[in-house]
């Protein structure tokens, strides 16, 4: 989501590409971060880097909005949650989202009823991603770089993790500690 500025008002997205839902194209459409959008991603996202950001997305209007649908590649850099040290990632994630208009989710959230008294429920995907929009245009760009930023492990450990724990002496989670643990450990010494 963008984030709000000094004075109060919004700032746009790092990515953006908005997408007329009336005209919805027939192919799928690329989206791919230029290098002022991968920096301000990867500021963003608290990590080093965003070498490389690409998406295939194809768009079908459904009962409940527009499913978008297609895969995400990218190539990052951050650091080991262990270490520091920088080492490179490579994500590639599934798409499965939904467009819905901001009106129908707050009615559905509402519980509204139609005139026989009905709940009126939507056929929603299960597995999408719901995200809304209102108007008759929804950014793209904004939702490939919100699936980026949940793709991204916080946690990621780079491959001198072990070195760097061993270096630091922490204790193995896997391996007891403790006064029994000590005790133990020195009884199966004598033996």
């Amino acid at each position: 989501m963008s984030e709000n500025g000094p004075s109060g008002e919004t700032s746009p997205p790092e990515l953006h590409r908005m997408v007329k839902t009336r005209a919805l194209p027939g192919e799928s459409i690329a989206v791919i971060a230029n290098e002022n959008e991968r920096a301000a991603l990867a500021t963003r996202f608290g990590i080093v880097a965003i070498e490389r950001l690409e998406a295939q997305v194809s768009l079908e209007k459904t009962g409940a909005g527009i499913a978008a649908t297609g895969s995400l590649e990218a190539d990052i850099t951050q650091a080991c949650a262990v270490s520091g040290e920088d080492f490179p990632v490579t994500i590639a994630e599934e798409l499965d989202l939904l467009f819905v208009e901001d009106s129908v989710l707050a009615a559905r959230e509402a519980g509204e009823v139609n005139e026989e008294g009905a709940i009126e429920v939507d056929l929603f995907a299960e597995d999408s991603e719901e995200i809304g929009y209102s108007g008759d245009t929804f950014d793209l760009g904004e939702a490939v770089a919100q699936s980026l930023g949940l793709a991204i492990d916080p946690y990621a450990e780079g491959p001198n993790a072990d070195k760097a724990r061993q270096e630091a002496e922490l204790v193995d989670e896997s391996t007891p500690s403790g006064p029994l643990a000590s005790a133990l450990s020195e009884a199966l010494k004598k033996r």
